[in-house]
């Protein structure tokens, strides 16, 4: 992926590898405002000041948080998963947060410690496909082999005019 796309990281914190790894057009959101000025003091520190940083929910993205070609989340799905309080309602609202915050064909990284391929590859089977699962620490337990962490490639499906469309 070229390194100037536009690229939201949810609930950024103070993780700035991504920059450090060369990408210059990254925007990192969290809905918590201490969040974003502990990010703020880090990428002051770092001198890394084209890192832009707001206040957002990604649950309920205000207007201009849109046209992002990728979006990157390494925690965000989880912990909106293990919220007691609707998860599943919240999680259907992700993916409809996730699909107007990208671009159509935008690029969607995962990575999870509470879900596996195949329950992300259901999570997300609406207006995403699986581009690519990124290698992960593997464990044996019981003579069988699994992951303690799942990290995927989705992209989003290209949007297709609606009949309903042409009826105007």
């Amino acid at each position: 992926m070229p390194l100037e796309a536009s690229s939201l990281l949810s609930a950024c914190f103070e993780d700035f590898g991504y920059a450090k790894s060369g990408y210059t057009n990254l925007t990192g959101i969290d809905y918590s405002p201490s969040a974003i000025q502990l990010s703020e003091k880090v990428r002051e520190k770092e001198r890394m000041s084209d890192i832009k940083l707001k206040v957002e929910d990604f649950l309920a993205p205000s207007d201009e948080l849109s046209g992002f070609e990728i979006c990157i989340d390494k925690g965000t799905f989880d912990a909106i998963s293990l919220n007691p309080d609707n998860a599943l309602g919240k999680r259907k609202q992700y993916v409809r947060s996730l699909c107007s915050v990208l671009k159509p064909e935008g690029f969607f990284l995962i990575t999870s410690c509470n879900w596996t391929k195949e329950e992300l590859l259901n999570e997300f089977r609406e207006g995403f496909e699986i581009l690519e699962e990124l290698p992960t620490p593997k464990f044996c337990f019981g003579g069988r082999i699994g992951n303690s962490v799942t990290a995927l490639v989705f992209q989003r499906k290209k949007v297709r005019p609606s009949i309903l469309d042409k009826l105007d």
